[in-house]
């Protein structure tokens, strides 16, 4: 979010607020968060909804044994074509390519809100290897500005996205705490004085909402088992570093990657085309990776930890190139998705290969340091590396060491290429 975007959010609390203005407009903040909330809610129902008829009634109606690699192929490539007919016919055609999106990217039009529901549920279920996140955050930003554009002036459209962004993030990572480290660089560069947390206020508000709802409606968090971190050494910090470096490298490459991998799909111009196309390089990646390196990667970042001394270090390894890799197709060949929470595989699982070929090398500190490398690859940004760390491994002793470790590696990522397609190759034919 640039600096008039920032202070167009802004704007709408002074900069020193009264206590009355910030009550009133907390009311809003609240509902977007119980909204933002829903929405998430509703599509990862349908979603789960779907890919189980897709992956265990259907197969088990035709009798196609689990796994099956030729079902794995066909579901993934009419995913894709489901997919890219849905780009090239519905109205609003999926709104933007996710590939071009972050956070705080500008709302599409209410009209685009079905077009990319139907994609990011058929993704979803599909098996595709990509998170909600940037889809729903563009849903939710679209239905509460129209929201608000129909019964109150009293939030503007500016406010009324960064509550929807705030809730949003909250109902994805399950705190509060996940908004407020995303949006304290763009509250920092509002102009004017008065206290952070004034400004903080109605975004953490809206998130901690989403947050509180989720949990009520029963949705388990990003925590996986391990034991937790007992006996600091020095060593570690090194050991940590090696880990979160290997992690980022791996996320560095595939940031130098994405956009010729993206020009590579779109050359073929037409959606239904590229799309089917990617489809079926997943269902082949899928085949050779297995069925945990398919789906955004939540549930399986929670299966690949507790069945960790199944695989050996080569095995994850291939666990977590094939992740990327298909990270990359997902994203660059049509499908809208996120790519945080597929990362976040990735980088558990050279984690977990970091963990078994160091000695005495904790997994908690392993696993996060996996997930905090290429993390902060795909966000650039500390804060929210530091906290998907955390939160994973639920461990907060490992914190002084992370921020720590958190330090050179941002240095070698901070010259290296955003895992976003840049400006130049945005230019995509529905």
């Amino acid at each position: 979010m640039d600096e008039h975007e920032a202070g167009g959010a802004g704007e709408a609390v002074a900069p020193e607020p009264r206590v009355r203005a910030l009550l009133l407009l907390a009311l809003p903040a609240l509902a977007v968060g119980v909204g933002s909330a829903l929405t998430l809610w509703v599509l990862d129902v349908a979603s789960d909804a779907l890919g189980e008829l897709l992956w265990t009634i259907v197969p088990d109606a035709v009798g196609v044994a689990n796994g099956s690699p030729w079902w794995t192929i066909a579901v993934l490539t009419a995913t894709g074509l489901l997919v890219g007919l849905t780009l090239r016919f519905v109205p609003g055609h999926g709104g933007a390519d996710s590939a071009t999106t972050e956070f705080d990217s500008p709302p599409p039009p209410a009209t685009a809100v079905p077009s990319i529901a139907i994609a990011v549920v058929l993704g979803l279920a599909g098996g595709v290897s990509l998170g909600p996140e940037n889809p729903i955050i563009a849903i939710n930003g679209a239905l509460a500005v129209a929201a608000f554009a129909r019964v109150s002036r009293l939030v503007p459209q500016r406010l009324a996205v960064t509550l929807a962004v705030a809730g949003t993030i909250g109902a994805l990572f399950g705190t509060p705490v996940a908004a407020a480290l995303v949006l304290t660089g763009a509250v920092a560069a509002i102009r004017g004085g008065g206290s952070l947390w004034d400004k903080l206020f109605l975004p953490v508000a809206s998130a901690a909402a989403g947050a509180l709802t989720m949990r009520m409606l029963g949705v388990d968090s990003m925590q996986v088992d391990v034991a937790p971190y007992t006996d600091p050494q020095l060593l570690d910090l090194a050991t940590g570093f090696a880990v979160a470096a290997a992690s980022a490298l791996l996320g560095i490459a595939a940031a130098f990657a994405f956009p010729y991998l993206h020009r590579l799909f779109h050359a073929l111009r037409d959606p239904v085309v590229f799309t089917t196309l990617g489809g079926a390089v997943l269902g082949a990646l899928a085949v050779l990776g297995g069925p945990l390196t398919m789906f955004k990667g939540l549930e399986q970042t929670a299966e690949l930890v507790h069945e960790a001394g199944r695989y050996t270090v080569g095995a994850l390894l291939v666990l977590a190139v094939v992740k990327v890799i298909a990270l990359l197709v997902a994203a660059s060949s049509g499908f809208r998705g996120g790519r945080i929470f597929p990362a976040v595989f990735a980088g558990v699982a050279m984690g977990l290969a970091g963990h078994a070929l160091i000695p005495g090398m904790p997994m908690g500190l392993a696993i996060a340091c996996g997930a905090l490398g290429i993390v902060l690859v795909a966000t650039r940004d500390g804060w929210i590396a530091i906290f998907l760390a955390l939160t994973i491994t639920g461990d907060v002793a490992l914190l002084p060491l992370l921020c720590v470790i958190t330090l050179p590696t941002w240095l070698l990522v901070t010259k290296a290429p955003h895992l976003e397609v840049e400006a130049d190759a945005r230019r995509t034919p529905q």
